[in-house]
């Protein structure tokens, strides 16, 4: 599996959106600094969530290295 871009370009928009966009319609309050501070921190998070996940899968670990022999007992005994 490769890395596709229009995939990485949606994410990064739709994230993007939700950080940049959505805290300037807080309305005006004592809290509105915190309530900002919580969508932008959730906004980044969220999408550093995605972003490795979907980077860790770019390149997956190959699995273990069997030899003839041990195929032959799984395969019998599984």
């Amino acid at each position: 599996m490769g890395a596709s871009v229009a995939v990485l370009v949606i994410f990064t928009a739709f994230w993007a959106a939700i950080g940049g966009v959505v805290p300037m319609f807080i309305p005006r309050s004592s809290d509105r600094g915190v309530i900002q501070t919580m969508v932008i921190m959730t906004a980044v998070s969220c999408y550093a969530l995605w972003l490795f996940t979907y980077m860790a899968q770019m390149n997956p670990l190959i699995g273990p290295q069997l030899t003839g022999l041990t195929q032959t007992i799984v395969s019998k005994n599984w």
